[in-house]
């Protein structure tokens, strides 16, 4: 789980383009959004892109983005679960 939200980390900072945050300044419960982070509506698009290109993951239910991409731990812990469920 740690490799995978390290990996997280700098994917999102590359898939973003977050030229003044570093991989390590990411928390792994901090918020992404809002107080935490600062992504907006249009990150959250290139968090569900970035899903699709580097795990084959689809989120079925759009609702579920806000717990979904919550934080690092919170989108590892999807993946963690979705990998699981088509073993």
């Amino acid at each position: 789980m740690e490799n995978l939200m390290a990996t997280l980390k700098a994917q999102i900072v590359e898939q973003l383009n977050l030229q003044e945050v570093k991989p390590e300044d990411i928390g792994d419960d901090m918020p992404l959004f809002k107080d935490g982070l600062g992504l907006d509506s249009i990150d959250a698009l290139e968090l569900i892109v970035l899903l699709q290109q580097h795990y084959q993951i689809r989120i079925a239910n759009p609702e579920k983005g806000p717990e979904i991409f919550h934080s690092v731990r919170t989108i590892a812990d999807f993946i963690t679960a979705h990998q699981q469920q088509n073993k």
